[in-house]
């Protein structure tokens, strides 16, 4: 079938909206009717070039729409809707059966190779270069093949523009405060970076019972938004924010979280971290950057240092627990949305998205 696609071609953009050819979906796999897929730093860091991927590629990977054809052995009927999730779990390797399917092995294989599940790409441009997917979705487009691994039915009630933020920026954000930072009552919390994830993990945070919630950025009108969301304190980013961080918390936040992918960050959000507390970082920096980090009060006081993918979550869990938050209204998750574009907007969305202006916006196909 034909369909338009925004296709990245070359590192820096701007992403072209073209005719693709789209094949049918293969065994275990979907055709899905795009309704909605956001705008994260994950799709800009491919087109500055700072997430090496395969090119030409399809973008988009936080997506939510409609089946529309299942493939032979596929989970899902036409009509389901369903949120599209990052990491196509396969289910059977070493790290699903742990249970830490964000961490799946062919699924990551896939993704670097910007392929679905199966290996296969299904999209043709009209000069017969075959684009590549991204991270088995590619949501920026009115149609997409995915695997079945990639999808989580959602119920026909929910919004659609709302439904796509729960595949990354609710996954990851709230699911690094739910889990990897495993949020206490009581507990004194920080958040570094108030984009979508930042400003789900303050959301978190909130319903996990904190009493004391400080969001952490550069960007004013993003530390006032988070005061509306439930934080209960904000901080400028800057040379100076451990001490206010720690002035604010009586010595250092018990749960930090890192969501920037900026190591100079990392390191301050973890000189921020109270005596036997946790750091958990969530962004993706460049991967030539490293980390330096005092060796002692690792030890010394207790402290934890650790990573979360996907917030830790599997997605055919989390999604529906964390839906169901929304709807009961403890996960306002609506806050996050400042804007809904046509897919002929989108370089002016990255645009706004570059320089801080937007927080997450969402294209939605007409």
């Amino acid at each position: 079938m034909k369909t338009r696609g925004a296709v990245l071609t070359g590192v820096g953009g701007p992403l072209e909206v073209v005719d693709l050819e789209l094949d049918p979906p293969g065994p275990g796999e979907l055709l899905v009717r795009v309704h909605a897929t956001g705008l994260c730093h994950s799709d800009l860091s491919v087109i500055d070039g700072s997430r090496i991927r395969p090119l030409p590629m399809v973008l988009g990977h936080e997506a939510a729409g409609e089946v529309v054809e299942a493939g032979p052995n596929a989970e899902f009927a036409p009509g389901d809707h369903v949120v599209l999730s990052f990491v196509p779990a396969c289910g059977a390797c070493r790290r699903c059966a742990s249970g830490r399917q964000a961490l799946c092995e062919p699924g990551a294989a896939a993704n670097r190779d910007g392929t679905l599940l199966s290996g296969a790409r299904r999209w043709t441009l009209p000069d017969g270069t075959r684009p590549h997917h991204h991270l088995g979705v590619s949501g920026f487009a009115e149609y997409t093949v995915i695997s079945d691994r990639s999808a989580t039915k959602v119920p026909d009630d929910l919004p659609l523009d709302i439904a796509a933020l729960f595949g990354c920026a609710v996954l990851t954000g709230a699911g690094a405060a739910f889990y990897s930072a495993d949020v206490k009552p009581g507990e004194k919390v920080a958040v570094f970076g108030l984009g979508g994830v930042g400003l789900a993990a303050v959301l978190a945070a909130v319903t996990a019972g904190a009493t004391q919630v400080v969001a952490v950025d550069v960007v004013e009108h993003k530390r006032a938004l988070a005061l509306t969301l439930g934080a209960t304190h904000d901080a400028a980013g800057g040379p100076d924010v451990v001490a206010q961080v720690r002035d604010l918390t009586g010595g250092g936040a018990d749960k930090v979280i890192d969501t920037t992918g900026v190591a100079a960050v990392l390191e301050q959000a973890y000189a921020a971290t109270a005596v036997g507390g946790t750091t958990v970082t969530v962004g993706l920096p460049h991967p030539d950057r490293t980390v330096s980090l005092p060796a002692l009060n690792l030890v010394a006081e207790e402290r934890t240092l650790k990573g979360s993918y996907l917030g830790s979550c599997v997605p055919r869990r989390d999604v529906p627990r964390f839906v169901d938050l929304y709807r009961a209204g403890r996960l306002p998750v609506e806050g996050l949305l400042s804007g809904r574009l046509g897919l002929g907007e989108i370089n002016d969305g990255f645009a706004k998205l570059a320089s801080g202006e937007a927080v997450r916006q969402v294209v939605v196909m007409r």
